[in-house]
């Protein structure tokens, strides 16, 4: 197989220590301005494994990230933030990283390396063909996540990934393959930058779009959030007000009585 890793390729800059503190964010803002346009060739790659994740939750299964390094903690933190976003379960979004919960906050050495971690992980959660696995991995080679999606694939589990390489051990693995191609980093192989950014963009987009596609969003408000701090209460108080036309004083009450907002739309206009 034919495969050249771009992630790995010299930077287009070069003596990054001699340049001003204005020259290097000029540079970095560069090279990011190309990250959207990588994200956009990748459109129909994306709809593709969209669709397949909005047919599972929609039947009861679970979607599954799973990554090493930055590739993991970007999924972590996309699954995290669903059920605070859309009011979902914790269990309906589920990120793994290589090296366990450690690996948040510090790189676990070799963990990314295992050919079986991947798939015992996602055994503790007792993962079924009714789930969908996506594998996150800038590079598209991090065995960790390699191995498990093959496995998965042994058990007529559906895969997808996301990765910035093309034609990547990881594309030929997932039967939904994206592939976001960013080309060098600024920095030689820091694939926390261009590649992180497009991973997170399309993580962005594959949850939105399929939380939307749920029901968990009306008109374009979080209708389903959960109201855990003051600003999402006022949020929701806001919501409120202009979806019923009421006083703030109303819409507080009404909140406070139901504790969401689409319970306290639904009970307002039912008359209860």
């Amino acid at each position: 197989m034919d495969f050249i890793k771009t992630t790995e390729q010299d930077s287009h800059y070069n003596n990054l220590e001699n340049m001003s503190l204005s020259e290097l964010l000029t540079n970095i803002n560069n090279e990011d301005k190309s990250v959207p346009l990588a994200v956009e060739k990748a459109l129909p790659q994306i709809e593709a494994l969209t669709q397949q994740v909005i047919l599972k939750l929609k039947q009861g299964g679970r979607l599954f990230y799973l990554g090493a390094g930055t590739s993991g903690r970007l999924g972590i933190l996309d699954a995290s933030e669903c059920p605070p976003t859309f009011g979902v379960s914790h269990s309906l979004v589920i990120g793994l990283i290589a090296g366990g919960d450690t690996a948040i906050r510090k790189a676990v050495e070799f963990a990314e390396d295992s050919t079986t971690q991947g798939w015992q992980d996602l055994k503790s959660y007792n993962i079924t063909k009714k789930d969908i696995v996506i594998g996150i991995a800038a590079s598209g080679t991090t065995p960790y996540v390699v191995h498990a999606l093959k496995l998965c694939n042994t058990n007529n589990i559906i895969t997808g990934c996301i990765t910035c390489n093309n034609n990547s051990p990881l594309s030929h693995a997932a039967q939904f393959p994206i592939e976001a191609i960013v080309g060098p980093e600024f920095v030689t192989g820091s694939s926390r930058m261009k590649a992180g950014t497009a991973q997170k963009l399309i993580l962005n987009m594959i949850t939105t779009s399929s939380m939307v596609q749920l029901g968990k969003v009306k008109g374009n408000k979080m209708v389903d959030m959960q109201l855990s701090n003051n600003k999402l209460v006022n949020r929701g108080t806001q919501m409120l007000v202009d979806q019923l036309n009421i006083s703030k004083e109303e819409a507080s009450t009404l909140l406070n009585k139901y504790g969401n907002v689409r319970k306290a739309l639904k009970h307002y206009k039912n008359g209860n």
